[in-house]
This record gives structure tokens, C-alpha cells and sequence, in this order.
């Protein structure tokens, strides 16, 4: 031979195919058995689908098993339905009575069986607010705000509605206030109606005479046995049965105003805002300032119109880079027209004299603060009525805080008092020790809308 033998380089026919690379595990008798194409590629596909579909079901059970076992809440179902007449808007429950505020007026029903136990709608106004509270021997007060922002003051009594009257209602209605917000404190012995005319707001606190109530039901059965309420007719009722019921309403008007009216006590209006010193000499703001006992809303300083406009433009100049999207002009400080206000039973912080008689379980102040104000404010209720309403009083206690109070909330045995500041901050005061507990500052990036008691 002229030329050595040599092993020819492999052709592409004799590349293994990627289905063929394990052929030696394969059995030789099942050689001739294998799938020709494109058989093969569609037996691949269905495994791979298969695999896929094993893994989805894996995973699935593995989030099922985790799932069973955390503590699952419990699903409550309707147990039973009410029938109103028009629609509900709000409700509220007293004792074993449960009330509807509807479209057309007030409905109790009992908790117990659901039905219907007498319904008021002597003005057909749209009821939209209902706060309740049991004075007990079988008696309620309930305060209702209507469409129009109108309180209604109702005592329930033996299964009746009885008006005891209008809150805020004007005979010119140019005049009226509109309701804004409701707090009627735990017991019923005081309420508290914040009110908006179209220039300003204010704040309203009456004193219940709860006791006089039930002394006046058992007087006088005829009020108490339902005057002021009826109970629901058929809706095919003839003419006269309307007639009969219109005169029995006219009646009620003249039995409800037996009843003793509330007491107003305080009308706290907000805060003014602090300008220049109207004083000539120190001399005269201190005759100005009571005994020194109590931190005051600031308006007793020597501090003049100059003086705020020179640090004022100093600080625009020292800052002008931060504040160029606030714009030239100059932000005029509003009257605010928000408050938030809680009932708050005798403690350290709120001084009652040795004369007062104070109940442990009743009110002896309210806590209010408007929105933007820098100031908690305390007023008691333990003093002796005046012929005339202050309409501007000077608050008992007052709180500065650092930041514009953002929102604040009691708990409910009244101990605790919780204030969030528009810095984040959140402070819990214990009132009967009259000490904070513990001060949280949370990111400055959050704002605080509102907090709880849990």
C-alpha cells in the first residue's frame, strides 16, 4: 500500500441526533419501536407540558398547606333582614332596640326578632347621622342630623319617639348653622353639636337632664305612650286614616314641649389669630394674665406688628430658595372651621374644686382642638350655670404642642389620650396620672388622617 491506512473524518449524516445521544441505554429489543418524526417531537411536547403541569400542581399544594394552616377568620352570614320603607342610610343600637335612620324619617326595630316597633316621620326629612345612648328604665336619647344639617333631639321611650326639639333650627333660614359633626358621651348626659354658618363655626355643648326625662315619662303617661310616634300603617289606608294621623302628629307637638329642654352650656368658639401686641408696657399685659397657674393661647405678648413683619422678612430672605413655589404672595392665616372634641371622665389633668360633686362615671370636661392649632384645649362642665352663655370662654387647660395637632382619640375607659402631630409625632397621655406614657415619631414623609384605640 502506498499510503497508511487512516480513520475518515466523521460526515454530518453520522452526527448523533439529540434524541439518539443515550441510545445505549436503550433495550435492542425495543430498537425497531421508536417513534419516526414527527411523532417524537410531539411526545416530547406532551412530556414537557406533563412536567410543567406537575410543578403548577406542586407549588399549588404547597400554598394550600400554608394556608390551612393559619387561623382562618370566621364568615358570618345574614341571619335575618329588616323591611324599611324607603332606603337606610345609617343606623345605631341602643340596649335591645336597634335604629334606622331612613329616607323618609326614623324606624327602631328589636334586635331580637327584627320587626318594626314604631317609626317617626312627622317632617319626612332624610335622616343621615344617628347617635344613641341608653339613660336606662327603658328610655333612649337620640340625636339625629337630617339632610339639611339639622339636629333632631328624640327620647325613646317605651317603644315611641318623642321630639324634645330642634338643636339648631333659625326661623330665618339665612341664619341657620348646618351640623357638622355629633358626640353624644357615653351615659347621655352631655352632647356636643360642632356647627358651620357660612362665615364661621362653632362648637355647642348641652347638659341632658336625663333625670328630669324619666321623672316627666312617669308623670305623664300620655307622652310616654308614643304621641310622637306611630306605628306603620298599610300602604292602602284610606284619606281619613291620614287625617286622623296628621291630627295625632299636631298633638304630639303639644305633648313634646313638656318635656325639659336641654341646657346649653358652653359655645366655644376657635381660636383667633395671634397678631401684634395691643399693649403699651409690659405693665399692662401682665394685668391681663390671670394667677400664672396655666399655660394660656398666647395672646397676651409684647411682641408688635413690626416685629412679626421684620422676622418675617428675614426668614424669606434666609430661605428664598425654599420657598420660590409658595410664590410671592404672602399666605393670610384663616380662621379655622374644624374641630375635634372627645368627653373625658374626672382626672389629674382636669382640676375639679373641692365644692363641685363629681361623679366618676359622668363627664367632668371636654378636650377640643381646631385644625391647625398648635393647642389642646380643656374645658370643664362641672361649673355653675350663668344666665348667659359666654360665648368666647377661656379654656381651664391648655396643651402647646410642638406641631399642629393632626387628630387625637380617647380610649375607650377614658384613661389614655392619644395626639397626632402633623410632624409625625404621636404621644399617649395617661390622664389620671397626667403624665405621657410613651412619645413614637413615625417618617416625616407620612401624614397621620387619623388614630385609634384597639
Amino acid at each position: 500500500q502506498k499510503h497508511p491506512l487512516e480513520i475518515p473524518p466523521p460526515s454530518e449524516e453520522d452526527w448523533l441526533k439529540d434524541d439518539e445521544e443515550d441510545f445505549f441505554l436503550q433495550d435492542p429489543d425495543r430498537k425497531r419501536d421508536a417513534l419516526p418524526q414527527p411523532f417524537r417531537m410531539i411526545n416530547k411536547l406532551v412530556m414537557l407540558v406533563f412536567e410543567n403541569a406537575m410543578e403548577i400542581i406542586e407549588r399549588q399544594e404547597m400554598l394550600q398547606e400554608a394556608q390551612n394552616l393559619k387561623i382562618q377568620p370566621t364568615k358570618c352570614f345574614p341571619t335575618a333582614e329588616f323591611q324599611v320603607t324607603g332606603r337606610a342610610n345609617c343606623l345605631a343600637v341602643s340596649g335591645k332596640y336597634i335604629f334606622v335612620g331612613l329616607s323618609v324619617g326614623l324606624a327602631a326595630f328589636k334586635v331580637s326578632d327584627c320587626k318594626e316597633v314604631c317609626a317617626w316621620d312627622a317632617v319626612k326629612m332624610e335622616i343621615c347621622a344617628i347617635h344613641t345612648s341608653d339613660l336606662g328604665n327603658q328610655c333612649h336619647v337620640l340625636l339625629a342630623v337630617d339632610e339639611m344639617g339639622l339636629v333632631w333631639l328624640f327620647c325613646f321611650h317605651k317603644e315611641s319617639f318623642l321630639l324634645i326639639k330642634p338643636l339648631n333650627e333659625m326661623e330665618d333660614v339665612s341664619m341657620r348653622s348646618t351640623c357638622v359633626e355629633v358626640v353624644l358621651s357615653p351615659g347621655g348626659h352631655y352632647a356636643g353639636v360642632l356647627l358651620q354658618g357660612s362665615i364661621k363655626a362653632w362648637l355647642e355643648i348641652y347638659r341632658l337632664p336625663k333625670d328630669s326625662w324619666l321623672k316627666e315619662m312617669e308623670k305623664n303617661p300620655a307622652a310616654a305612650a308614643g304621641l310622637a310616634s306611630r306605628e306603620r300603617r298599610a300602604q292602602h289606608s284610606s284619606q281619613a286614616a291620614i287625617f286622623v294621623l296628621q291630627e295625632s302628629l299636631v298633638s304630639a307637638n303639644k305633648a313634646d314641649a313638656k318635656m325639659s329642654p336641654p341646657v346649653l352650656l358652653l359655645k366655644v368658639k376657635p381660636p383667633k389669630p395671634i397678631t401684634g401686641s395691643i399693649f403699651k408696657n409690659p405693665l399692662d399685659a401682665l394685668k391681663k394674665v390671670d394667677d400664672g397657674s396655666m399655660l394660656g393661647l398666647g395672646y397676651n405678648h409684647l411682641i408688635k406688628d413690626s416685629q412679626w413683619e421684620q422676622h418675617e422678612a428675614i426668614f424669606r430672605s434666609t430661605y428664598r430658595e425654599y420657598l420660590e413655589d409658595e410664590g410671592e404672595k404672602e399666605s393670610k392665616e384663616e380662621i379655622p372651621r374644624h374641630a375635634t372634641f372627645h368627653f373625658l371622665l374626672p382626672s389629674l389633668i382636669l382640676q375639679v374644686g373641692p365644692e363641685m360633686k363629681v361623679q366618676q362615671d359622668v363627664p367632668a370636661g371636654i378636650s377640643v382642638h381646631w385644625a391647625g392649632s398648635h393647642n389642646l384645649c380643656f374645658y370643664l362642665l362641672t361649673h355653675p350655670l350663668k344666665e348667659k352663655v359666654d360665648s368666647d370662654p377661656k379654656p381651664d387647660v391648655v396643651w402647646p404642642c410642638a406641631a399642629p395637632i393632626a387628630c387625637s382619640a380617647v380610649s375607650s375607659c377614658s384613661r389614655y389620650l392619644a395626639l397626632a402631630c402633623e410632624d409625625a409625632a404621636i404621644t399617649i397621655w395617661d390622664k389620671h396620672l397626667g403624665y405621657p406614657l410613651s412619645v413614637t415619631a413615625i417618617l416625616e414623609e407620612r401624614l397621620i388622617r387619623s388614630i385609634h384605640f384597639l
